[in-house]
């Protein structure tokens, strides 16, 4: 017959796994959706707790499948939007153009006196 643990035993594997150097280095998430017009959102951010680094970047995606042009567009925590813009199989079966431009933003500047 087995015994019960004491009621201090029972976080005891995970107390050792953060009380012994073993401790979060990274957290990461993602997540998806799609809204009922069909526009698809993803997001994705890392946080490093060593260093305190945070990055993190948002997606949407549009397809108009009327005329086959996809309209994506990223943002990242770097202030850069990237916007593409596809067509596909509408000049010619097989065929995709691309036109992709990046928009670096400008970071905020201290100004001393």
């Amino acid at each position: 017959m087995c015994n019960t643990p004491t009621y201090c035993d029972l976080g005891k594997a995970t107390k050792d796994v953060f009380n012994k150097g073993y401790g979060i280095r990274m957290i990461k998430i993602d997540l998806r959706t799609k809204s009922y017009s069909g526009v698809e959102f993803s997001t994705s951010g890392h946080a490093y707790a060593n260093t305190g680094k945070v990055s993190g970047n948002i997606e949407t995606k549009y397809k108009v499948y009327k005329y086959g042009l996809t309209f994506t567009q990223k943002w990242n925590t770097d202030n850069i939007l990237r916007t593409e813009i596809s067509l596909e199989n509408k000049l010619a079966e097989g065929l995709k153009l691309t036109f992709d431009t990046y928009l670096y933003g400008t970071r905020e500047r201290k100004v001393e006196n």
